[in-house]
């Protein structure tokens, strides 16, 4: 009788542990941030993008310059100076992509490679591809992630 409480105990020690170094060990994911991004086509004040690898989200955070900021209101009264976009990624080997933003026939979506300063765009009309830089970014930092 004492051996198999001994033995419980024993299990019951071992399985404490267990739960007590996976709820300890830290989680690490990986994330990617692109500062100082500079775009062919537009200027801006803020422009950086921050790709979080393991939860496979991307957040765009940018301000307009003033010249950009009057060219698109001109067109489009929702454009505001300031934003935010999140968006969902994935990878296909060593590249990050957005998800296509578009119809089926015409869709659109960033390009990115690990550890590049460059973004690039995709272009998709009726099935023709092209693909084109969009900006150059000053700094790419990577950091492991603990939580």
């Amino acid at each position: 009788m004492q051996i198999k409480m001994k033995i419980n105990k024993f299990k019951s020690g071992i399985i404490f542990c267990i739960l007590f170094l996976f709820l300890t060990f830290p989680i690490n994911s990986e994330i990617m941030i692109l500062s100082g991004c500079k775009n062919v086509k537009d200027g801006f004040i803020k422009n950086e993008y921050i790709l979080n690898l393991k939860k496979l989200i991307m957040v765009r955070n940018y301000i307009y310059n003033k010249k950009t900021y009057n060219k698109y209101k001109i067109t489009d009264l929702s454009v505001k100076k300031e934003n935010s976009i999140e968006k969902f990624i994935y990878k296909d080997k060593d590249l990050i992509l957005t998800d296509k933003v578009g119809y089926p026939q015409f869709y659109t979506q960033l390009i990115f490679k690990r550890n590049s300063s460059s973004i690039r765009i995709k272009t998709v009309i009726n099935g023709e591809e092209g693909i084109s830089k969009m900006s150059t970014c000053d700094k790419v930092e990577l950091y492991e992630n603990e939580s």
